[in-house]
């Protein structure tokens, strides 16, 4: 079992229609993309979050439940649920969040479990761990499990919701020292460390305390780095139809060939040689390109991808 644990929230597409455009709405959220990709992908997942009881939150309920995500883990609540309006542009997609108070963002520590499967790997990211309360809550879990089990971490960064930047890097330190797996962007290093490269800030982070730090590099595919080595792997030429959820699906793609592989302990990942850390790039780069080759955060099922 792996355990994904963050926001549940509704994407609004713009599409062209006769009046201008109209906003389409897609489940979305970059854990709940992950719990969704890895569910589709055959890997025993549960999502560890909370739902609004409207409309959007059971019909993001119900988009996990037919991907084959457990839900036993969720808490629901009468707030509404977040919304994010994407806006396509030349360098991808960016979002804006309405998520005062809404439901995904009032997870609260007696919404937790007091217990986890033994080894489930458990998955943090993206604005959960930036809006309060779920912040400081996930924040609470991510400590209780550290050392205990694999923790992987996908930052996710959106400035938007950032209002002091430092204060960010500082708290991002502090999950770096308890995940034993991290994925970032290129984009989000470029925001977070302008000027750096992405070798650098991987060393530093790795000096930090994970196993190792994987980069998604956009069209150029993917590198990851331990202490000891470092492995690159490149994407597919593909048309590509839409970004959203492809780092997601790359997320997942990475969780689901370690508990296929079994590396699903931190002393296990810690053991990854150069061979077997490129096959993972490489099965992750491509559920990412299937992702990105039709509309909305919509990964692929196993057998599409195998």
């Amino acid at each position: 079992m792996i355990v994904v644990a963050g926001e549940a929230l509704i994407d609004l597409k713009p599409v062209e229609s006769r009046n201008g455009f109209l906003l389409s709405p897609h489940p979305g959220g970059s854990p709940y993309n992950v719990a969704l990709s890895l569910g589709r992908l055959g890997a025993p997942v549960a999502f560890l979050g909370r739902f609004s009881t409207d409309f959007f939150g059971q019909l993001l309920r119900a988009h996990l439940q037919k991907s084959r995500v457990d839900l036993s883990y969720t808490a629901q609540g009468p707030e509404l649920t977040t919304l994010a309006v994407v806006t396509p542009g030349a360098q991808g997609e960016s979002f804006s969040f309405y998520a005062h108070r809404t439901a995904d963002t009032l997870l609260n520590p007696k919404d937790l479990p007091h217990t986890l499967p033994d080894g489930a790997p458990l998955h943090f990211g993206s604005i959960s761990l930036v809006l309060e309360p779920t912040a400081s809550t996930l924040e609470t879990l991510m400590r209780r499990e550290a050392g205990r089990r694999l923790i992987s971490l996908d930052p996710n960064v959106r400035p938007f919701l950032i209002q002091n930047k430092e204060a960010y890097k500082a708290r991002l330190r502090s999950w770096l020292s308890q995940s034993n797996l991290v994925k970032v962007s290129q984009a989000d290093l470029d925001w977070l460390y302008p000027g750096l490269s992405i070798e650098q800030i991987a060393r530093e982070w790795l000096e930090l305390g994970p196993e190792w730090v994987v980069v998604t590099l956009g069209s150029a595919g993917a590198a990851a780095f331990s202490r000891t080595c470092e492995a690159r792997v490149e994407a597919p030429q593909i048309t590509v139809v839409d970004t959203v959820g492809a780092g997601d699906a790359f997320m997942a793609g990475l969780l689901a060939g370690l508990n296929h592989s079994g590396f699903t302990s931190s002393t296990k990942l810690a053991s990854l040689d150069l061979e077997q850390i490129a096959g993972l790039l490489s099965f992750a780069t491509k559920v990412a390109t299937l992702t990105c080759t039709r509309a909305g955060a919509d990964p692929p099922w196993q057998e599409e991808v195998i």
